[in-house]
């Protein structure tokens, strides 16, 4: 929780935004200087989509915004220009669904079939002088150490709390993908990329699924920003290029790379009682960069962890601003996993998570409820348990590494591999969720929950909160007893003191 510090030392420079308290420096970005990276983006991912879209035409997908809110139903007819058998797709065996276009598969295997696909090509397999694969590994290391509570952040920080930056949300909400029954399975597709990053050195490296899952998110959000901007021209009114920038712009691509790993560092974790070493924040910024670069974001903001931390806090101050489409996607987050398997969690937990995460200001602003004090004692508990869980096995190397393995192979399963995760089908980041002219996203109604809490991961932080609680009032008894055994003695030697040298007197 955002706990206020008594000692810190107000200057005209400190500024709090949204329960955070921070100093101005000459590196933090204002609103004018950060404006033009509103219009900038990534066009050599645009001009490679451009190259593989002449090379291989992509079928027309018509999707149903009302539909897709409440059944994720997609229609696909082929282009005119589309043909079967074309180089690069083989044809269909009768009776077989026809595969999901992966683009990097296709980068990959016709780069030399045009310059703007070599050039994207060299680019991402280029490995840059900056690059340390041990502190690369060390960062991987990291995100798994703190599990829990780094998915905890994620979850609650910076995908609901992001919710806030109001420009951001005008993409999100005209793609469709963030009505209640679809947005868990986005929420899944964003963390099985996290973890594919993260899983193994390998997979992070050039070649690796990690290293493929970034260049199809490069890809994809070419493909969601010409989208877009094609049907702006159409109609204007539908996006406004002059008031939200251009979609998925540098400055947005930014704010994304420093949720994931800048607003874990100094926002999600601490606010959970953890702090990383001075080493575990190089380590982790390291990693975050190299994924920035492999998408297509500028990696500058990301050299060095003070910069990171300075960029945080410039979004947060500048672009955090929630709007009625923010308060719709963030409850959508809430809803879509209200008493969901494998956790069951309530929806008053959840928002006692987003409240303890994000502060009362924010989420109200986010039109989030207001949990009673007894889901917010829950998520203290949960605090308890991952600060427990995460000091004891840091702090001796063979728990430590234990945990690591361990947790790479339960998230896996769990978000990737389980019939509440992705049922083991790992998404290519295909073009699924077309805007179009007529697309919404809707509030979630409590009619669409379809699964009763079985107590869950509640009945744990409730064990831990009990546990915790006794410990410190143990601990507090035994401090007391302990300063009036001190004092007591203290007044008798002194008092004896005092005697002999009356005597000696």
């Amino acid at each position: 929780m955002a706990w206020p510090n008594p000692f810190r030392r107000r200057t005209a420079n400190t500024r709090t935004c949204w329960g955070y308290t921070f100093d101005l420096t000459p590196d933090h970005l204002t609103a004018e200087q950060a404006h033009p990276l509103k219009h900038s983006y990534d066009v050599l991912g645009e001009e490679a989509l451009d190259a593989l879209n002449e090379l291989f035409p992509p079928e027309s997908t018509i999707f149903h915004p009302k539909e897709a809110t409440k059944h994720d139903v997609e229609t696909t007819v082929p282009d005119r220009k589309s043909t079967e058998g074309q180089a690069g797709e083989p044809p269909v065996p009768h009776g077989k669904s026809k595969p999901k276009r992966d683009l990097y598969e296709l980068l990959k295997d016709n780069h030399s079939k045009h310059p703007k696909l070599d050039e994207l090509w060299s680019e991402v397999n280029t490995i840059l002088p900056w690059v340390d694969w041990d502190q690369i590994a060390r960062g991987q290391d990291v995100f798994y150490r703190y599990g829990g509570a780094t998915l905890t952040g994620l979850a609650y920080q910076s995908l609901l709390g992001g919710m806030g930056a109001n420009r951001v949300v005008e993409v999100l909400a005209r793609t469709g993908g963030f009505g209640v029954n679809v947005a868990r399975h986005r929420l899944f597709e964003t963390t099985q990329h996290i973890l594919q990053c993260t899983r193994s050195l390998q997979s992070i490296q050039p070649g690796g699924d990690g290293f493929a899952s970034s260049i199809r998110v490069r890809l994809l959000h070419a493909s969601v920003r010409q989208r877009i901007l094609k049907l702006t021209k159409t109609r204007p009114t539908y996006y406004s290029v002059d008031q939200y920038g251009v979609p998925i712009n540098d400055l947005d691509s930014i704010a994304t790379i420093g949720t994931f790993s800048g607003t874990i560092i100094w926002l999600s974790l601490p606010r959970q009682g953890i702090y990383l070493r001075p080493q575990e924040v190089d380590d982790y910024i390291a990693l975050w960069r190299l994924i920035a670069h492999y998408v297509g974001t500028p990696t500058a903001p990301f050299e060095t962890p003070a910069r990171a931390k300075c960029m945080m806090e410039s979004l947060l101050m500048n672009e955090i601003n929630p709007s009625q489409t923010s308060r719709i996607l963030a409850n959508n987050i809430i809803r879509c996993l209200e008493n969901q398997p494998p956790a069951y969690a309530s929806r008053s937990f959840l928002e006692a998570n987003a409240r303890w995460l994000n502060g009362s200001e924010l989420c109200d602003a986010l039109g989030l409820g207001r949990p009673s004090a007894y889901h917010t004692c829950l998520v203290a508990g949960q605090c308890i348990f991952f600060m427990a869980l995460c000091y004891v096995n840091r702090s001796i190397p063979y728990l430590d590494r234990r945990k690591v393995a361990n947790l790479k192979r339960i998230f896996w399963q769990v978000i990737v591999e389980s019939k509440f995760g992705l049922a083991g089908e790992q998404t290519v980041f295909d073009f699924k969720y077309v805007p179009q002219f007529d697309t919404v996203t809707y509030k979630g109604g409590d009619e669409e929950i379809r699964h009763k809490s079985t107590g869950g991961i509640e009945q744990r932080n409730l064990g831990a909160f009990l546990l915790g609680t006794a410990f410190m009032g143990v601990a507090a008894y035994v401090g007391l007893r302990t300063s009036i055994f001190v004092a007591g003695t203290a007044w008798r030697v002194g008092g004896y003191g005092a005697g002999l040298v009356r005597n000696l007197m």
